[in-house]
C-alpha cells in the first residue's frame, strides 16, 4: 500500500546540482552538530536511554511469565495503543511546555515504569504492571519522537537527513547494541540457579533513566525557536 501511495507524491528534484563528497554521502557532515552542547546532550542521552529500552523490549515478556501473568502479548499490546494516543497529543505538550520538559517527562516515565515493574506482581500489584506497560506512550513519544522533532527543527536544511540518520544510529544502533549487551549481562548476573531476581534487575534501568534525567536538568538548554 505504501508503495502504491508513493506514486501520488509530488516530484521533488534535488536542490543542488553539485555532486556530494564522500563525507556527505556517509552522513559524517552531521557530526558538526556536536559543536552545539544541546545537540550533543540529546545524542548522549539518546544512547543512554536506549539501555532501559533494551531491558523493556528484551525482558518484559519473560518477567511477566515468571511472575505468573498469562495472555502476555495482549497485555503488552496496551503499550502500542498508548503510543498512538500520546502521539496525537504530543504537539500540544511541545507547544505548551517546551521540548526540554517533554524530554524530561519522557525520561522520567522510563524511570517510573521500571519502579512499577520492580514493585508489581500478578496479584494485588497487577495494576503496577499495567501502569508500566501503558506508560509506553509517554516513554516512547515524549523522548524518542520528541528527540527526532528537535533534530528536524535545529539541523540546517542540508543536514536534516544526515542528522536524522545520526539520531537513529545513536538510538536503534549504538544505544540498542550497548543496551542489549548490558541488559543480558545484568539478567545473567542477577539470576540464581537460572531464576532472575527481577526486583534487583529492574532497578538497574531505573538508575540509568535517573542519570538521563540529571543530564537534562543540568546540560540541556532549550532555545524557544527550536520547537
Amino acid at each position: 500500500m505504501l508503495g502504491l501511495y508513493s506514486f501520488t507524491l509530488p516530484h521533488v528534484p534535488p536542490k543542488r546540482e553539485l555532486k556530494a563528497n564522500v563525507k556527505e554521502l556517509l552522513g559524517f557532515d552531521a557530526l558538526s552538530l556536536f559543536k552545539t552542547r544541546t545537540f550533543a546532550t540529546l545524542m548522549i542521552a539518546s544512547v543512554l536511554i536506549f539501555i532501559p529500552v533494551s531491558f523493556y523490549f528484551g525482558f518484559t515478556a519473560s518477567f511477566m511469565s515468571d511472575i505468573g501473568i498469562d495472555f502476555i502479548p495482549n497485555k503488552i499490546s496496551l503499550g502500542q495503543v498508548s503510543e498512538i494516543l500520546f502521539m496525537l497529543i504530543l504537539p500540544l505538550f511541545l507547544i505548551r511546555f517546551g521540548l526540554k520538559w517533554v524530554l524530561f517527562v519522557g525520561a522520567g516515565a522510563w524511570l517510573l515504569r521500571f519502579l512499577l515493574f520492580a514493585n508489581g506482581d500478578a496479584e494485588s500489584g497487577m495494576w503496577m504492571i499495567y501502569a508500566g506497560i501503558i506508560l509506553h506512550g509517554i516513554c516512547y513519544d515524549f523522548f524518542v519522537v520528541a528527540g527526532q522533532i528537535y533534530v528536524d527543527k535545529t539541523a540546517p536544511d542540508n543536514l536534516k537527513s544526515s542528522a536524522q540518520g545520526l539520531i537513529t544510529f545513536a538510538t536503534y544502533g549504538l544505544g540498542m547494541f550497548i543496551g542489549t549487551w548490558i541488559a543480558g549481562r545484568t539478567v545473567d548476573m542477577l539470576s540464581i540457579d537460572g531464576s532472575p531476581d527481577w526486583v534487583k534487575i529492574w532497578y538497574v534501568p531505573t538508575l540509568i533513566a535517573a542519570v538521563v534525567l540529571v543530564i537534562f536538568i543540568f546540560l540541556f538548554k532549550e532555545k524557544k525557536k527550536a520547537v
